[in-house]
């Protein structure tokens, strides 16, 4: 069993800690988060067998521990990456991958000159609906795409007040840029097609960071894209919708349907691809050498295109990429 170290005790890292639990291959041995109160409330709840370590560098020297999954505030990420490597251990690090476009890049460099394996928490990568879709799309099997267009609501302002998220310094583009990261990913992974143009409008909505954004964009091969991100709406989801030439795939109430000839059905259960976890899919990586599903180099785009939003918004233009 993979014995697993978990930097950052919070509701992410709980989810971690729970879905490794699941899988039944790895176990939380180790934990560590700057407020140790955190740290032992994963204890008590969730991971009693796990020792608390008072500091990330304790944790790395005495821990006997195989791989770390990295839930900390985004801008710890690329240092507690980096201490990591250093004693050799694969990371499954939570997104975004890094707070500045040169520290992501040095992450990419280092792991393609053979750095232990590190994979983005993106978990839409490793879901049956997003890898069946992925697969429909590149298959090209309902001719070329058209638009896409995508909506994610949540009550996310309630929860970030005196938390980092509500810091700009620590949490770039707010809701966009933390929840709303794992959309853009997936508009790239299922497409395979990458942004051309973007025109956007962020507001705070009395907050420190973008609470709700509304994105008008192009993709390559002249695909129209349309993305909203509201994060003080009354309750969580989430719409994903690729026209084709044949056809359109939506993603609505956490499943798959296909749409033609004005009725939409449910997308065949029988085609679907198997479902999985950023944790599963990880532990899939150590233990038996299959594909990264999401290696540190998609991490990239995504970065450039918040950072696109966030311009276009601030000038009032359009931007290119």
């Amino acid at each position: 069993m993979f014995q697993f170290a978990i930097i950052g005790c919070g509701r992410i890292g709980r989810h971690h800690a729970l879905a490794l639990d699941a899988d039944g291959r790895g176990r939380a041995a180790a934990l560590f988060d700057v407020d140790r109160e955190a740290a032992e409330r994963l204890q008590r709840d969730c991971v009693p067998q796990a020792e608390i370590h008072s500091d990330l560098e304790s944790l790395l020297d005495e821990a006997a521990v195989d791989a770390v999954i990295i839930c900390s505030p985004t801008s710890a990420h690329f240092d507690h990456v980096m201490a990591c490597w250093e004693r050799g251990l694969p990371i499954l690090c939570e997104k975004p991958l890094a707070d500045t476009r040169e520290r992501i890049v040095e992450l990419i460099e280092k792991a393609a000159r053979g750095a232990p394996p590190l994979a983005v928490a993106y978990q839409r990568r490793y879901s049956s609906i997003y890898r069946t879709l992925r697969r429909e799309l590149q298959a090209d099997r309902w001719g070329p795409i058209r638009a896409v267009t995508a909506q994610l609501v949540e009550d996310w302002q309630s929860t970030i007040g005196e938390t980092w998220r509500d810091d700009p310094a620590h949490n770039l583009g707010g809701f966009v840029g933390d929840a709303g990261s794992h959309k853009i990913d997936v508009v790239f992974y299922v497409t395979g097609r990458k942004p051309v143009e973007v025109f956007a409008q962020c507001d705070c909505c009395g907050s420190r960071v973008e609470i709700a954004t509304a994105v008008c964009g192009r993709l390559e091969g002249r695909v129209s894209l349309g993305m909203n991100f509201l994060g003080h709406a009354h309750h969580l989801g989430e719409d994903f919708h690729i026209t084709c030439d044949e056809a359109d795939l939506l993603v609505r109430d956490e499943r798959l349907w296909i749409a033609r000839n004005n009725r939409v059905e449910p997308f065949p259960e029988t085609e679907m691809e198997p479902d999985s976890t950023p944790v599963s899919g990880f532990i899939d990586l150590l233990e038996e050498g299959r594909p990264n599903p999401a290696p540190p180099d998609c991490a990239l785009p995504v970065f450039d295109f918040t950072q696109a939003i966030l311009e276009s918004s601030r000038t009032n233009r359009l931007v290119r990429l």
